[in-house]
């Protein structure tokens, strides 16, 4: 049971990439985002309902991180995700995406002073390598031209480094306050500031051509990657072992790359398993990083 938690978690992660691709083709981009963090948190209510007497206990500093978490866990991340998503294909979003471990890694050793280690910088390097590929390969997509797809690519990796706030600064308040509540409370905060420019693109937004499909996308990208996703992987970790926990880090990028080729119909291209593959190689030396420092404490 726990195992399938921690493997169906990541992969609902994973899953955001390609239906953001399909969330933004169907609705503005503020417009998307505030449904997400909506239905995201109204998801959430009823699991944290049990747990909502960690609300009042919650300090000043801990507001103030999931103030953080708001602004760029979900404001910026889900703006930056769905503008560049409009720019490159499912799978070159899925691999950008991938670089998420590495990028968190590097964070971590800059701002909260980490030990470096050669799994890291290799891990780092591997993710610079891989996204490299994918600009040499010029795979944003047919009919995307290089300079598109290039301001795709720096959006979405945008979007990784509001990823990666999120999980720094959430790792901390989680040490105090249960994840599900921080996720819960960050998604309800961020939505007044989506609220304002969901009005301003309404205006042209003609709610008719949204089919059962979009409709589907839009709910699973809140309820399913948001909420479902939260609640499965912090259920299985609070009864994993971190070393177990760190090995299903590489079932999110699996899981975009693969649902890009399903929901999508992307083309599958050799350039394509070459920069996954030098990514996913940096999300396994992190991964084995996790775990020789879960098994040291």
């Amino acid at each position: 049971m726990t195992f399938a938690q921690l493997a169906l978690g990541m992969a609902a992660f994973g899953s955001a990439t390609p239906v953001s691709k399909i969330v933004t083709q169907a609705m503005p981009v503020f417009v998307g985002s505030a449904l997400r963090v909506g239905i995201g948190a109204l998801a959430l209510l009823p699991f944290i309902w049990t747990r909502r007497h960690n609300v009042r206990s919650i300090s000043r500093g801990d507001w103030l991180r999931i103030t953080i978490i708001a602004l760029f866990g979900m404001f910026g991340f889900s703006a930056l995700m769905l503008y560049g998503m409009r720019m490159v294909s499912g799978v070159t979003g899925a691999i950008v995406m991938s670089t998420a471990p590495a990028v968190t890694a590097a964070a971590s050793m800059i701002f909260l002073k980490d030990a470096p280690t050669w799994r890291k910088f290799a891990a780092i390097a591997l993710a610079v390598i891989g996204v490299g590929i994918l600009n040499l390969g010029g795979s944003g997509g047919s009919g995307t031209d290089t300079g598109t797809m290039l301001l795709g690519i720096a959006l979405v990796f945008a979007a990784v480094c509001c990823e990666s706030v999120y999980t720094l600064v959430g790792k901390t308040a989680s040490e105090r306050v249960d994840p599900v509540v921080v996720a819960f409370l960050a998604a309800a905060m961020s939505l007044p500031l989506f609220v304002p420019l969901a009005i301003w693109q309404w205006s042209g937004f003609d709610l008719s051509g949204m089919d059962a499909g979009s409709w589907t996308a839009v709910i699973w990208y809140g309820a399913g990657t948001l909420a479902l996703g939260s609640w499965l992987w912090y259920q299985g970790v609070a009864k994993a072992e971190g070393s177990v926990a760190a090995g299903f880090m590489g079932v999110m990028p699996a899981s975009a790359l693969l649902l890009s080729y399903v929901l999508l119909g992307d083309d599958f291209r050799l350039i394509h398993v070459a920069g996954f593959a030098t990514v996913f190689a940096g999300v396994l030396l992190i991964s084995w990083e996790h775990a020789r420092m879960s098994a040291k404490d």
